[in-house]
């Protein structure tokens, strides 16, 4: 006996003698699959044996049998069975990898702990976990000598990433395509208002299997061609009808007799995880009055989240619903929690409420909130921790609240943190209600006003995430970047490429990529793909198997041209409406707090009016016969900056004058002004091509302007300084041609002489000197009266002077003729060598030798210019 309590496993005596055994064991089964058929023609020949053919097919299923037992053991994925024929090997194949690797990961790591490596290994907790500060000082020793009393602190839970994906389970796939979300219900109970169709026939059309894995904007297309009949009935609240017809029974207004709560150890918990246990559970709430909801959700392992877990309570019982497993079952609760008699208590239910739409198909008639009746009571703390310390002296323990609730089982501590927040919410729902009371001094309205806000959340709907062109600038805005073109393309690129692999992985957009490493990658456009993995601490795993797609994607952006981006500022959002009470005064002419319903009708064609205006200046439309209109329709009219201005027909001259002087100023505010009953699309404002664009742009657009105008102003000018001067060349040329016309059949000066040295030749008359002919030397006066001539040439309005021969008649001709002289010192070839016989000039007497040869442009060698003797004599 002895040696059997002794013994490490039945049949070995310690760890040496089992693994010996289990080497030995592998090692046979290893030798004998190798004497067994090899593949090809040898295995072709056993297998058309309808024995060994049997054979095979009973060994392989127990093999995979065993696989899938020790997989689901150390929480890999499974089963291996049940697989599609055509990629089944591929499946299994990988399946046997990665348990592979998940096993021999937990067998090195318990090989570190047991030499010695790993001794100080900490205990794996679930996420959102956070172990308790130690703080030194005397007051907190109670509570450290707790904590140590509590054995409950260091457990072992898996993380979150060895936990098999849930939605693999689903029996209906998840639906992330890009389109609005369509509710789940198809059966209505406690309706007074019937199910459309479309609902009902839902479930009976299925989708054809080609619309499965087609591209999104095929996809969007199929689905408005399906669902363009039944649009109002596919995106109204199923139990909108219910909901504003359903009136508070007076007991739920009167004084309730607060029921205390069980202790938990007294109290029944039961866990739900199959349909028949779910059904019973329905049976019981359709008995009771009223009961507790709460409910765990988990969002970052999935693209819209899944709820996983509900807790219900009763004044006697609670339970816990796997909302995991029975995820296309729960619609039968409907029945309970559409019950307009049975109140349903919930705690921040805004959230509850769309996850129970969008998961579940739930929905709720006749929910009393909680934190809604704490804020109306101001306790200044409206979470469920403080209320339950305020009327149940109970301390919560939120280490929980950020779990990983996809873990299956669940764990004992985790399980007890459930059933709590349920558990005491209906003592807490009685107290409400007294303390609303009494602070209202017996009157009901301020519970009736809690009980109206309850309701306004339960008409919530879910709405899914929509992406379109323009998603990426609303992160943009808040995350306040300035960023170039380059950048801010990269950016876009990387949300377009995060929000479709988040919909097709169905992960969340924090899992994928993190927006504070988008970001990063924008701003530093890494030009290597290890680039992008260094902005990335720690790397992302979808983002380390798409690296290279990535890269691409940001190369894309850097081929962009490299300019300042200009973001449009964000909308500030209006002032907030003030809620018209429901009070509804009866006075003849107050329709202020009427509701549209007690309005009447009013046709636009029935009765014309001009449409209002908001500045002056913003004249639009046609004028209306105020005579044909058949009611009294006042037109509205603001002006901010004048007052109404009388008639056209009245005006003094002064006040023409300050009309006038006001009319030239331009209203600074005009180009604020929004198109008047036109639609303005989201899209618009980014489209250059559309007014929107050009008025939100319009102080840039008017620079633009102002540029161009003036360009063409200066282009104006130099064209017109080119046609002046052209026109006054053209009128030079013509008058330079008209001189040379006139002096053709003028004879020169020396053909004047020529003539009159002719025999019987006539003397020539007297030419007064022109422009172009050479003459000994122009005088002062002569410049002048050519320079006044060519200004008066470019006047059109002046006739030219008459053109005037020279008179010769009383030119002295002798000086053109030889004379006997002095020896100069000029070489004359016409002068005689021989002046023997010459007499000298007498004293006194001058010298005038040579004059007659010099011509009247030629000055002699030696010059005696400036002397006026030496000038011929006329």
């Amino acid at each position: 006996m002895a040696d059997e309590k002794n013994e490490f496993c039945p049949g070995f005596k310690d760890v040496d003698a089992f693994v010996k055994h289990g080497f030995g064991t592998v090692v046979g089964a290893t030798k004998a699959s190798a004497s067994l058929p090899q593949v090809g023609d040898e295995y072709d020949l056993y297998r058309s044996f309808p024995g060994f053919q049997e054979f095979s097919e009973t060994q392989g299923d127990g093999l995979l049998h065993l696989m899938s037992q020790m997989m689901q053991y150390h929480g890999c994925r499974a089963p291996m069975r049940n697989r599609n024929k055509l990629t089944g090997l591929d499946e299994r194949f990988d399946l046997v990898v990665d348990s592979n690797d998940v096993i021999l990961e937990k067998v090195g790591i318990l090989l570190d702990e047991a030499a010695g490596v790993n001794k100080s290994q900490q205990p794996v907790m679930p996420a959102g976990f956070q172990p308790p500060k130690i703080v030194v000082s005397s007051w907190n020793r109670k509570g450290a000598a707790s904590r140590s009393g509590r054995g409950s602190e260091t457990f072992r839970l898996l993380h979150a990433k060895n936990i098999a994906r849930p939605q693999l389970k689903f029996k209906e796939r998840v639906d992330n395509s890009n389109t609005p979300f369509i509710p789940k219900i198809f059966v209505k109970p406690n309706a007074v208002k019937p199910l459309p169709t479309y609902f009902t026939n839902k479930h009976i059309r299925k989708e054809r299997p080609e619309d499965l894995d087609v591209p999104a904007a095929l996809a969007d297309f199929i689905h408005q061609q399906r669902t363009q009949e039944h649009v109002e009935d596919m995106f109204a609240h199923p139990y909108q009808h219910e909901l504003d017809h359903f009136l508070l029974p007076d007991k739920l207004l009167a004084k309730p007799e607060p029921k205390m709560f069980k202790p938990l150890a007294d109290t029944k918990c039961l866990f739900i995880d199959t349909l028949e246990d779910l059904v019973s559970l329905n049976e019981k709430l359709t008995k009771t009055s009223e009961f507790a909801v709460d409910l765990e959700h988990h969002s970052y392992r999935s693209f819209l989240g899944i709820t996983c877990l509900m807790q219900i309570s009763t004044r006697d019982e609670d339970f816990i619903i796997d909302t995991l497993e029975l995820r296309a079952e729960m619609y039968i609760l409907n029945e309970a929690f559409s019950d307009p008699t049975i109140v349903k208590v919930f705690h921040g239910a805004d959230s509850d409420v769309e996850w129970l739409q969008k998961d579940l198909g739930l929905y709720v008639v006749n929910m009393f909130d909680s934190h809604q009746a704490s804020r109306a009571l101001n306790l200044g703390r409206n979470s469920l921790d403080h209320l339950l310390k305020n009327f149940c002296n109970v301390d919560s323990d939120k280490r929980y609240q950020l779990a990983d609730w996809r873990i299956r089982p669940l764990p004992d501590e985790m399980f007890q943190y459930a059933r709590a927040d349920t558990h005491y919410l209906l003592y807490i729902y009685d107290r409400l209600r007294v303390d609303l009371l009494r602070m209202s001094n017996g009157q009901p309205g301020l519970l009736q006003s809690v009980w109206n806000k309850s309701k306004d959340i339960s008409l919530k709907k879910y709405t899914k995430p929509i992406f379109t062109e323009d998603s990426y600038m609303e992160l943009l805005k808040k995350q306040k970047k300035t960023f170039n073109t380059q950048q801010l393309a990269a950016f876009r690129l990387l949300f377009n490429w995060r929000d479709k692999l988040a919909r097709q992985e169905d992960e969340s957009t924090g899992y994928v990529l993190p927006n504070h490493m988008m970001i990063k990658i924008s701003e530093e456009l890494p030009k290597e793909p290890q680039g992008i993995v260094a902005c990335c601490h720690p790397v992302p795993p979808l983002v380390r198997q798409q690296v290279n797609e990535l890269h691409l994607l940001v190369q894309q952006a850097r081929d962009m041209p490299l300019l300042k981006a200009e973001i449009p500022p964000e909308k500030k959002k209006g002032l907030t409406t003030i809620k018209k009470p429901e009070v509804i005064f009866f006075g003849p002419h107050d329709t202020s707090r009427l509701t549209e319903s007690y309005l009447p009708i009013v046709s636009p064609n029935e009765f014309p009016s001009k449409q209002g205006k908001l500045f002056q200046d913003d004249d639009q439309g046609g004028d209306v016969d105020v005579h044909k209109t058949s009611s009294l329709v006042a037109s509205a009219q603001i002006t901010l900056f004048e007052d109404s201005e009388p008639e056209r027909g009245h005006h003094s001259v002064a006040q023409k004058k300050a009309s006038n002087l006001i009319e030239s100023f331009q209203n600074p505010f005009r180009m604020y002004l929004p198109s008047i009953d036109v639609h303005i699309n989201k899209n618009a404002k980014f489209d250059p091509s559309t007014k929107i664009y050009e008025i939100s742009n319009k102080w840039k657009l008017q620079s633009i302007e102002q540029q161009q105008k003036e360009l063409e102003a200066k282009r104006r000018a130099k064209e017109e300084e080119r046609a002046q001067a052209k026109a006054a060349a053209n009128e030079r040329k013509k008058a330079k041609e008209s001189y040379q016309a006139s002096l053709q059949n003028v004879a020169t000066v020396r053909q004047q002489a020529a003539e009159s040295a002719k025999p019987g030749g006539k003397k020539r008359e007297r030419v007064a000197s022109e422009d172009g002919e050479s003459t000994p030397k122009p005088s002062k006066k002569l410049m002048k009266s050519l320079k006044a001539a060519e200004k008066l040439q470019g006047e059109d309005s002046i006739p030219p002077p008459e053109f005037k021969p020279f008179d010769y008649s009383q030119t002295d001709f002798k000086v053109f003729a030889a004379s006997k002289g002095q020896d100069g010192g000029q070489f004359d070839p016409n002068r005689q060598g021989n002046h023997s016989g010459k007499k000298k000039n007498p004293k006194g007497h001058k010298s005038n030798v040579g004059a007659g040869n010099r011509s009247m442009t030629y000055m002699a060698g030696k010059s005696a210019r400036g002397f006026q003797h030496n000038w011929p004599k006329r």
